[in-house]
């Protein structure tokens, strides 16, 4: 029989992997676009300002995938230690790397506009 604490350290990894999967499969998805891609949901790109799209779209990747990549390691850290710290460290990176993300893309969208 699965212990408590072993089963709220998997359930905790799965959601972290799942997360950074999500994160990942938008990286992936952005890298092939031939459109530009937002990374605002509902705000469209104004394609003819872009200079280079497939440029844009590769640093707008390299940002999603790098944003995914602390979801899967706080999944497995959640493995080996104390869920409720795993816990905090995750609501202070998605919380905290919200602004660090704005800013990002802000650079990008200013290098790739006329």
């Amino acid at each position: 029989m699965i212990t408590e604490t072993i089963a709220e350290s998997l359930v905790l990894a799965l959601i972290c992997w799942f997360c950074g999967g999500i994160f990942l499969v938008i990286a992936v998805a952005t890298s092939r676009s031939k459109r530009a891609v937002s990374f605002y949901a509902q705000l469209p790109v104004a394609e003819k300002r872009i200079t280079n799209i497939p440029a844009y779209n590769r640093e707008n990747a390299v940002l999603w995938a790098a944003y995914s990549i602390p979801y899967f390691l706080l999944g497995t850290l959640s493995l080996i230690a104390d869920t409720g710290i795993v816990g905090i460290f995750l609501v202070v990176f998605c919380v905290g790397s919200i602004p660090a993300l704005i800013l990002a893309y802000q650079r990008i969208y200013r290098r790739y506009t006329t």
